[in-house]
């Protein structure tokens, strides 16, 4: 090797060496511990009405002001393991990009689902879905009582109030806004299950035209599973214009029973919630 050769390969030797003791020394060590993913809040309220507690999830939207009102959407079928997550999903874009105003979205954890969103029923089928069925009254009156009053006490919210709900929980909308009227302004039915006692519910509404307080509005959406057992002249027969309320029908052919709640939501919350 020559002088010249040894030499210029000792100084780049030297280079190396020294920058590789300049460089900083990335500590190794293992990843940060876990912590939960907080998207709202979330308690168990203890009910008298229904002799239990209930698990309540609520997502707040980001970026509203502290102590400004909010309208609340109430939904069963509302726990983490259910409907809760995709429907705040939808409320959290929809109040981001303008689309729907922001709302304060209350979810109801089930625990005895088919016993709470049921009416009675006088179809001996209906009863072998679940050891007890036909709560859904004592659900109501759990939801006026124990719930909304817990939520003011809360939440600064304003007196309007919504409800979704899909399949059985949409048989517990409609039956919500024929029992009592009052209770929320906005119904939003998805698929619901309108089978239950053989269609008496909307028999017996046809039979004793609803008048309700002030304006209301209902909305069904139905899949192509939903849609054959759905009587559909039959509802707008019960909820003409002198009724007070705005019905309005939502017809989703390429959707099944297991894939209409997400769309149809965001297209009912995208024109009635904004």
């Amino acid at each position: 090797m020559s002088l010249l050769r040894s030499f210029l390969l000792a100084a780049f030797t030297g280079l190396v060496s020294t920058a590789a003791a300049a460089a900083p020394t990335v500590p190794v060590s293992v990843s940060a511990p876990a912590a939960p993913l907080a998207i709202g809040d979330t308690w168990l309220l203890p009910s008298t009405v229904l002799g239990e507690q209930r698990r309540i999830n609520v997502y707040v939207p980001p970026g509203v002001t502290p102590g400004t009102r909010l309208p609340v959407v109430y939904m069963p079928d509302g726990g983490l393991q259910e409907d809760f997550l995709h429907v705040a999903g939808l409320l959290q874009v929809g109040a981001g990009n303008g689309t729907t105003r922001p709302f304060l979205l209350v979810g109801i954890e089930n625990t005895e689902r088919r016993r709470d969103l049921t009416g009675p029923t006088e179809n001996a089928k209906d009863r072998t879905i679940a050891p007890r069925v036909g709560g859904s009254q004592a659900f109501r009156d759990f939801i006026r009582k124990e719930l909304m009053p817990d939520i003011a006490r809360r939440y600064a919210v304003t007196s309007e109030r919504v409800i979704v709900g899909e399949s059985l929980a949409g048989l517990f909308v409609v039956e919500t806004l024929l029992r009592e009227p009052d209770l929320f302004d906005t119904y939003i039915a998805i698929d619901p299950s309108l089978w239950w006692n053989d269609g008496k519910l909307v028999q017996q509404a046809r039979a004793a035209p609803l008048t309700v307080p002030g304006r209301r509005r209902l909305h069904i959406a139905t899949s192509a599973d939903g849609r054959p057992g759905l009587n559909l002249a039959a509802l707008q027969a019960i909820f003409p214009e002198s009724s007070g309320v705005t019905f309005t029908f939502d017809d989703w052919p390429a959707e099944t029973h297991a894939t209409i709640y997400h769309p149809a939501a965001l297209k009912a919350f995208r024109t009635l919630l904004k």
